[in-house]
């Protein structure tokens, strides 16, 4: 089995859909734009510098939807798929994916962002697979706290080797894309690397490693 590996936001997205769910709240009055703005920008910052508290951050993500029903959560991200996902889908993201799909790898994104978020905008790339943080759900409704580890920096490496061993899986390859330096642990343990439209620190990285750097944007 060959495996093909993409982080989400950034990466396949024109943007990142756990920031970009935030400013849909605020769009919706379901929050107080002014607060929850300032916060939601601050835990964005602080994923840029490699210093998120991700536990923290998905409990304000999270704790937002408190006592919303399935159907309202539905129509909720429905909405969201709508007005703001369908406009970061980036063809050449598409086509990348429908290459390896072609091939027969096997195809998994692998996200920090969880999965009431990011369930449908990876099955709109028909990739089968998600690795991502895992939301708290009780009595048929989430809780406001996430379930397990967080799907971030090393936290990615660990839910992989568990995703291969409930799967009984060993690949005889791997390929790996992502925009971020936050994924550079995981990225040093596939086969194959690939800094896609990469951030500064991504970048020189790469460059010292000689990984690939892609553009699905330009």
């Amino acid at each position: 089995m060959k495996l093909a590996i993409f982080d989400l936001d950034n990466t396949l997205l024109a943007g990142d859909s756990d920031h970009a769910w935030g400013e849909y709240l605020i769009s919706q009055n379901l929050v107080d734009p002014d607060d929850y703005r300032q916060k939601n920008d601050a835990f964005y910052e602080d994923y840029k510098r490699g210093e998120l508290d991700m536990i923290a951050y998905q409990e304000f993500v999270l704790g937002a939807l408190k006592g919303f029903s399935a159907d309202q959560l539905k129509e909720l991200h429905q909405g969201f798929m709508q007005t703001v996902v369908d406009s970061m889908h980036l063809p050449k993201a598409q086509a990348l994916v429908d290459e390896h799909r072609r091939q027969g790898h096997t195809l998994i994104v692998i996200t920090a962002t969880n999965r009431f978020i990011t369930e449908d905008i990876v099955r709109s790339f028909g990739i089968p697979h998600l690795l991502c943080t895992e939301p708290e759900y009780i009595d048929g409704k989430l809780s406001g706290k996430i379930s397990g580890i967080p799907c971030y920096q090393a936290g990615k490496i660990k839910k992989l080797e568990s995703w291969l061993k409930e799967n009984r899986v060993t690949p005889e390859y791997a390929w790996f894309y992502s925009d971020s330096f936050n994924d550079i642990p995981l990225m040093e343990k596939v086969d194959e690397a690939i800094a896609v439209d990469a951030d500064d620190t991504l970048k020189q990285h790469a460059k010292n490693h000689g990984w690939a750097s892609i553009s699905l944007r330009d």
